[in-house]
């Protein structure tokens, strides 16, 4: 790199507001500390979680015009009517799913010739993600799920986790949760299943494996943690592969039927590809043995794999209830209805302890790559390069066209 890089540290735009940050002011003294090459401003902001006199008093210069940095960093996506043209931009765009919302996002970004970076595809070699807000979501996703629950039950009362001061707080809320011998179920093993098992850790609760979480009976609350093989298997009958799942998720079919009769708190932390097998269909919930009462969807994908999360929830009003009887929404704790509790930015109820952990990531793996990419990190994480799809994203094309 010949040249100082700038980076902005944008204004979050989104509606509802998020109030994460890309970098910290402490790490963006660090950053500005370990790489020379790197200059860095924050764009003037009243809603983020660290304030602009913070930024100030670290060093970091604060205005409003940022056009002039060569990389403009969010977290959640950018306002359209706020693009600046053949400009580069590094946030979660939430299109490489092809969802409906963004489209018009993606379309802008084209015709304005950006290039556009997304966390989400920032991998190393083995496509293993590099800075993800993952764990703060099972974090607060599991909170928010026994919150759900107590609610419903009216067995006890919690206080919401983005009126905790932070995350010690808020887990020290915990000690108030009481609950009968319920089964609640996890599925995934990511960064977000480890998240929502560190906040269910205080409550000491029986690990079961699946065989016993379906087949046994317990005096006792219990925690089951279902991974892939556990509720798929291959159609053709062979062994399952983990590898091959991921890389052909529509050759596998759903067995996960048995787990609505045995469930009673579902919390939802798997990755989910569009190709792979579904959870829960409209008729599931239908079934006169369905046992769950309450979802706790940190996934957090529209409609499909669970038919209950028919739209994203807020962190103001985290929860809806699904009418299993007419499919649509209702009295999120009538006691016909699921709750769900679908928020798709739960990270941003706790944002300055998602944000240190974040920005830690950014500076470790993400500033060198930016400075030689010789891995590849930046490409394979490059949607759109200066107005064009890149080849890894050209499956987006008919998307971007509005042809699906």
């Amino acid at each position: 790199m010949d040249k100082i890089f700038k980076i902005g540290l944008l204004k979050e735009t989104k509606v509802p507001i998020d109030r994460r940050v890309p970098l910290t002011p402490r790490h963006s003294v660090e950053m500005l500390e370990k790489y020379p090459e790197f200059d860095l401003v924050a764009q003037k902001s009243d809603i983020r979680c660290f304030s602009d006199s913070e930024y100030i008093e670290a060093g970091i210069p604060v205005k409003d015009d940022v056009s002039d940095c060569d990389l403009l960093a969010g977290v959640k996506e950018v306002a359209v009517d706020t693009l600046i043209p053949e400009k580069t931009y590094l946030f979660f765009s939430h299109t490489g799913k092809k969802q409906p919302h963004n489209r018009r996002l993606l379309q802008e970004i084209v015709r304005n010739k950006i290039t556009l970076i997304d966390y989400e595809y920032l991998t190393d070699r083995n496509d293993m993600r590099l800075v993800a807000f993952g764990r703060f979501a099972g974090i607060v996703g599991a909170y928010n799920g026994l919150l759900g629950y107590g609610i419903r039950t009216g067995r006890y009362e919690l206080k919401r986790a983005y009126k905790c001061h932070d995350l010690k707080e808020m887990m020290g809320e915990l000690h108030k949760v009481s609950l009968p011998p319920v089964k609640i179920l996890i599925t995934g093993g990511g960064r977000v299943a480890k998240g929502a098992l560190e906040t269910l850790a205080p409550l000491n609760l029986r690990m079961v494996k699946p065989g016993e979480f379906l087949n046994e009976t317990f005096d006792e609350p219990v925690i089951c943690q279902a991974e892939p093989w556990h509720y798929v298997k291959r159609k053709d009958g062979d062994e399952f592969d983990l590898q091959h799942f991921f890389y052909y998720p529509e050759e596998y079919e759903s067995t996960f039927k048995p787990y609505v009769k045995v469930t009673d708190l579902f919390i939802p932390c798997h990755y989910w590809d569009p190709r792979s097998p579904v959870f829960l269909r409209e008729e599931d919930y239908r079934d006169p043995g369905f046992r769950i009462s309450v979802i706790a969807d940190i996934s957090c994908d529209i409609c499909e794999p669970i038919a209950s999360t028919i739209r994203a929830s807020t962190i103001e009003e985290p929860f809806y209830g699904y009418n299993p009887e007419t499919g649509g929404e209702g009295d999120p704790f009538d006691q016909k209805n699921v709750t769900v509790m679908a928020v798709d930015n739960l990270p941003g109820e706790l944002p300055r302890d998602a944000s240190e952990e974040f920005s830690e990531k950014l500076i470790e793996s993400i500033l060198p790559a930016i400075i030689d990419d010789r891995d590849g990190i930046i490409e394979r994480a490059t949607i759109v390069n200066k107005g064009m799809l890149t080849q890894r994203f050209g499956y987006l094309q008919d998307y971007l066209e509005g042809k699906e």
